[in-house]
């Protein structure tokens, strides 16, 4: 088992499995799986207007309520700009998503085990000087393909939507997106334009997470935008 840090001490739904707000990551998985009757979410994206607003912390944190659930997840770190999951889950990340893409190592040697059960890491590798492309290329497309054969869930981290087009791309990839706000500190108008290039790219909005609200520091809350 990895030490605990002050990297991943924000995996409470692991570390403090019966806290407040690791129920709140458990009701979240709950209502993401009730949202889609029909269509299973198999794919899921975690998105922000700007950087600080708790993307990794919540897409890791809900990675692990779902492995706890007995489902087989992986963790990709799709943001290959300022990556930060491997911090949290103390992994090294001298090669990952990042290195699959181009061609220098195959999948199978860069996918880690987590200290989680049920729980796998595809860290972003090297920062390469062109993110966008290799996150659109084909590469990128066929290497989904085979992953979601292999996984019950797969979630990405991604940049800030409204810095770089990297986000919307990896959106076009996944079953739905859910939008990460920081209470009391993101202006209205940029979440709504976020909102906004999300459905330009026909992206599937799951609903909108509030982090940090006053009422209890560090809390969660979930609801449809």
């Amino acid at each position: 088992m990895s030490r605990l840090t002050s990297e991943n001490n924000s995996l409470v739904t692991y570390f403090n499995s019966k806290s407040h707000i690791s129920e709140g990551y458990r009701k979240l998985r709950t209502n993401i799986q009730f949202s889609s009757i029909d269509n299973h979410i198999h794919k899921i994206m975690i998105a922000s207007a700007e950087s600080g607003e708790g993307k990794t912390t919540t897409i890791s944190n809900l990675a692990v309520t779902y492995a706890q659930e007995g489902k087989k997840v992986l963790l990709i770190d799709a943001d290959l700009r300022n990556p930060s999951l491997h911090r949290v889950f103390s992994v090294p990340n001298h090669v990952g998503l990042s290195s699959v893409l181009s061609n220098q190592y195959a999948m199978e040697e860069v996918l880690r085990d987590s200290y989680i059960d049920n729980l796998q890491l595809f860290t972003s590798g090297p920062i390469p000087p062109n993110p966008s492309e290799m996150i659109g290329s084909n590469r990128m497309k066929s290497l989904m393909e085979r992953l979601e054969n292999q996984y019950d869930v797969i979630m990405f981290d991604t940049p800030p939507v409204l810095s770089v087009t990297d986000a919307l791309i990896v959106s076009s990839l996944c079953d739905g997106v859910l939008l990460v706000v920081n209470a009391g500190k993101v202006k209205k108008e940029l979440v709504k334009k976020t909102k906004a290039h999300l459905e330009h790219v026909n992206a599937r909005i799951l609903g909108v997470i509030l982090n940090n609200l006053k009422a209890s520091a560090g809390s969660v809350s979930y609801g449809e935008i």
